[in-house]
């Protein structure tokens, strides 16, 4: 499998956000744009959240809704559901996103089934998470469904992670909805 990184431009894309006003933040380098992809088909669009989902992502929005007929995975972590969602591919879908956000990530998708109680939701091939967390258990589960248990309990002992592999078991749901 080959990641690739997208993004409007080649600049890299920083996590800092003044909403947050955090001294800490990481910055990514894309790999291709928007309207540069990659040549190949994209199997799996990843589709990460944070606080600038809740900008105008115009040119993601559109990418996402014209690859995602192609592609034959969609897996968003935390507010990137919301992102996904404003462009209509999980209409009529179930689908979570993270718990504190949660009121104005349905707000983005009034058509999607959201479903609050879940550290994950597969619906077909739409893969969504709530939190950050939640985001490495949901990608375990899409690794056991796509490579089998014995590659996602491997994956989750390499990088010492202990997974929450029931995806209805969400503490928080309760804790902040």
């Amino acid at each position: 499998m080959k990641l690739s990184m997208l993004a409007s431009s080649m600049d890299p894309v920083s996590t800092f956000t003044k909403v947050t006003a955090n001294e800490i933040h990481q910055s990514l380098s894309p790999t291709h744009t928007f309207s540069s992809p990659p040549s190949k088909p994209i199997d799996v669009l990843f589709v990460p959240g944070g606080f600038g989902c809740r900008a105008e992502l115009t040119e993601a929005e559109e990418f996402l809704r014209a690859r995602f007929e192609t592609c034959q995975y969609l897996l968003t972590v935390c507010t990137g559901s919301a992102l996904s969602a404003r462009t209509g591919i999980l209409d009529g879908k179930k689908a979570t996103s993270n718990k504190k956000s949660f009121e104005w990530v349905k707000t983005q998708g009034p058509k999607v089934e959201w479903i609050r109680k879940a550290r994950w939701v597969a619906d077909g091939r739409c893969w969504t998470s709530s939190g950050v967390a939640a985001g490495m258990d949901m990608t375990l589960g899409w690794v056991k469904n796509v490579y089998g248990g014995d590659v996602a309990k491997q994956t989750a002992n390499f990088i010492e992670y202990e997974w929450n592999e029931d995806s209805e078991k969400d503490r928080f749901a309760d804790l902040y909805l």
